[in-house]
């Protein structure tokens, strides 16, 4: 009994300088112990202008994409197989929401997934429908048919299919998700309910398709960001609900050349498609949207008319948008942003 009392603190004693010594350096200064090699950044690849111009003209090429319309179910298909082509996973999300004016709507919220198993994420918006009014004040002719929205629509659309594009083409591990809202424009005109507008922005914001230790870091909405001479000031409900967001993507946009694009004015409050991502999901989401202090409306002159076409879309104006973004994300993913 004696001897074990005295052998068994031996043992143990050798045990654990048998431990140190395998940690010890090897006389380069370094520990023997292996350690992972710092994981490789990834470069910002380039947006290509031409490729997101092509993609404005797709989606004109359909005519207006108003819900319960022909073309908007053929837009969809495309839209879909899209992003199905670029390796995302693709969720149509239908729903049939009720209009200002009792009409319901077949719509669906089209959601692209890079790495849906990823806990760490962001969301990046725009809606893919078109305004089946020309009710511009400045309209002034056929105010109530359909407009094409090649810009109030088709140009955030094109970003986000260029970006999904090179995304497939140079994958990070991050997790994004691109979110096509539908029935956004289908809103009362000149009405003071702000809820007749953003219709599938609203149906997201309460049903997720992500789980709760899957829900984005932040998002941010593209809007009319795709026209000659656009101006992206600071939004209110922006810089109210993600100040952070909206200081770094400015910042970053001026530091790479785009600050006659990213200007720090401020653009007023605006209830688009992130105003109900921010109050009703509770995610941070800014709005990059294009504001002109000349028009009456606050607005291009194009907006809501039938000089919303392919005449009005600058291959400049969607890379200052399509680069940043891009910047963004890979920054982000990087840890950089």
């Amino acid at each position: 009994m004696q001897l074990r009392k005295f052998f068994l603190p031996f043992v143990l004693a050798a045990l654990i300088l048998a431990g140190l010594s395998s940690c010890q350096s090897d006389g380069s200064g370094q520990s023997s112990v292996e350690e992972a090699p710092p994981k490789e950044k990834i470069p910002v690849p380039k947006f290509e202008r031409d490729s997101a111009y092509v993609f404005v003209e797709r989606q004109v090429a359909f005519g207006p994409r108003v819900p319960n319309t022909e073309a908007h179910r053929q837009c969809k298909q495309w839209l879909v197989d899209q992003f199905k082509g670029y390796g995302a996973k693709v969720i149509e999300q239908d729903f049939q929401p009720i209009t200002y004016t009792g009409l319901v709507l077949k719509a669906t919220n089209i959601i692209a997934q890079f790495n849906p198993e990823a806990t760490r994420r962001i969301v990046l918006a725009a809606h893919w429908d078109s305004r089946p009014f020309a009710d511009s004040p400045l309209s002034e002719e056929r105010r109530d048919e359909p407009i094409l929205g090649a810009d109030d629509g088709g140009s955030g659309v094109a970003v986000l299919l260029e970006v999904a594009r090179q995304l497939q083409a140079h994958p990070i591990e991050m997790g994004v998700d691109l979110v096509l809202f539908d029935a956004e424009d289908y809103g009362e005109s000149g009405g003071e309910r702000a809820e007749t507008y953003a219709l599938g922005s609203q149906y997201w914001a309460r049903n997720l398709h992500v789980s709760g230790k899957q829900r984005p870091k932040y998002g941010i909405l593209l809007d009319m960001v795709g026209a000659r001479g656009a101006r992206f000031p600071q939004e209110y409900y922006s810089v109210q609900f993600a100040p952070q967001v909206v200081r770094k993507v400015w910042k970053l946009a001026q530091n790479m050349g785009y600050g006659n694009y990213f200007v720090n004015d401020s653009g007023g409050g605006i209830t688009d498609d992130h105003y109900f991502v921010n109050t009703i999901a509770k995610i941070p989401m800014i709005d990059i949207i294009n504001r002109q202090q000349g028009p009456q409306t606050g607005f291009g002159e194009h907006w809501h008319t039938h000089n919303d076409n392919m005449d009005i879309i600058d291959p400049r104006t969607l890379r200052a948008v399509g680069q940043v973004l891009l910047a963004v994300v890979y920054r982000e993913a990087n840890g950089d942003f």
